[in-house]
């Protein structure tokens, strides 16, 4: 018995390594926190736009990846981009948008009627999503993201205009 009491504190250390730790929770970051990860302008479609970091957020995910959307100066472009450029979103991992999985990367972003449009870096569509205005939102923003209906599940919102995001 001696033998095992002996034994028990110099492995219990060790064998704590192996415990997989409770996986923190995920965080949404507000534009204080948001901001200080985002650049001052942002390259879309042949041009460099100012980012209004005041106006932006972000999910910071428990496995150390983060989503960030920020909104865009657009008023150096056409009417036709100005329409479905609204913001940028830069997203480390895959996340999925009414049942379509948007690749990471770098993308612009906006809300047109009850679409909400993502487009590469060049202008191209690549993805239309289904929108909704959200007439009861207490506070809106002029962006924000909120938590939604379950924990793995989160708001992107341009004001009134929210879609769905999480991760596949």
């Amino acid at each position: 018995m001696n033998a095992l009491r002996r034994f028990i504190p110099s492995v219990l250390p060790a064998a704590l390594l192996f415990v997989p730790l409770a996986a923190s929770a995920q965080t949404i970051l507000h534009a204080a926190e948001a901001s200080k990860f985002l650049p001052d302008s942002v390259y879309y479609a042949g041009k460099s736009a100012n980012t209004q970091l005041r106006n932006s957020a972000g999910i910071h995910y428990s496995d150390g990846h983060d989503l960030f959307a920020v909104l865009v100066d657009t008023s150096g472009y056409s009417t036709a981009i100005q329409e479905k450029y609204q913001g940028y979103l830069l997203t480390e991992v895959s996340i999925d948008i009414d049942g379509k999985t948007l690749p990471a990367g770098a993308y612009g972003i906006g809300f047109v009627g009850d679409r909400f449009v993502v487009t590469d870096i060049g202008g191209h569509d690549v993805l239309q999503a289904r929108a909704v205005h959200d007439e009861h939102m207490p506070h809106p923003m002029p962006l924000q993201i909120v938590q939604g209906d379950a924990p793995d599940r989160y708001r992107l919102c341009l004001g009134r205009n929210c879609v769905v995001l999480r991760r596949p």
